[in-house]
């Protein structure tokens, strides 16, 4: 069974950093996309970025434009861990922040492309 365990949500104030953390256990994690999505209320749950199963080549990352320049996705695969480094946080970034896993190597951008997600982690960022 694939489980995927979100952490390090919390409460920031606008421009200070956070960083997310997903362990997944029930795949052989290195060689599946993984992304972050955000949903705030009232909205469609969007990416935020994403990150291509490790290749002899490495990995291709994609970030929504919003966060270009202040988020960072990475994974360590000795550690079945993806990670969201956000930094400039903005109060337009409050929302739930899920991780999931795709049945691919190849990076994807949409919802319906990832078969297992997270519980969630909530990212609230004052003004």
């Amino acid at each position: 069974q694939v489980q995927l365990v979100e952490s390090g949500g919390g409460l920031v104030q606008a421009g200070g950093s956070l960083r997310l953390s997903c362990v997944v256990s029930g795949r052989t994690f290195s060689r599946y996309a993984m992304g972050w999505f955000r949903q705030a209320p009232g909205k469609e749950r969007e990416l935020v970025a994403a990150i291509s199963g490790s290749t002899w080549s490495g990995e291709s990352t994609h970030y929504t434009d919003s966060v270009k320049g202040r988020f960072t996705i990475s994974r360590d695969n000795a550690k079945n861990t993806v990670y969201l480094q956000m930094n400039y946080l903005k109060p337009e970034d409050t929302a739930v922040y899920y991780c999931a896993i795709a049945p691919s190597v190849v990076l994807a951008r949409a919802v319906g492309l990832y078969d297992y997600w997270g519980q969630g982690t909530q990212v609230t960022v004052s003004s």
